[in-house]
């Protein structure tokens, strides 16, 4: 019999061993991206203190697109680049969150680094 694989659990196995490797400091925060069904949400994390610098999702009221597809992922990651900047962060550390580098994750890295984000 041929089992079904478990989309979740693969998920947050990748996601596990990419945490493995990369660390946020407060100089070169982790930018942590969670994608579920309805919405896209983006944090900048500081891991040695244990806190979120920033962050911004589908839900914030500047984000016109309120759906978790391409358009939103676009707006997402300018306002995720430009609430960085506020801090003067320049430099992150790009935590796809066990997500494939396709599609919103793509256009949602892209929009940041046009903002002004390094990664």
């Amino acid at each position: 019999m041929v089992k079904k694989t478990d989309r979740k659990f693969e998920r947050r196995r990748r996601h596990i061993r990419v945490r493995t490797k990369i660390s946020g400091t407060a100089e070169r925060p982790r930018l942590c991206v969670y994608r579920s069904n309805t919405n896209l949400y983006v944090q900048l994390i500081d891991d040695v203190a244990g806190k979120t610098l920033a962050a911004a999702s589908t839900t914030d009221k500047e984000v016109k697109t309120k759906h978790a597809n391409k358009e939103a992922a676009k707006e997402v990651g300018a306002l995720i680049a430009k609430r960085a900047q506020k801090i003067k962060i320049e430099n992150v550390v790009f935590d796809r969150g066990g997500y494939i580098y396709h599609g919103v994750v793509k256009e949602l890295a892209e929009a940041a680094r046009e903002g002004g984000l390094k990664f």
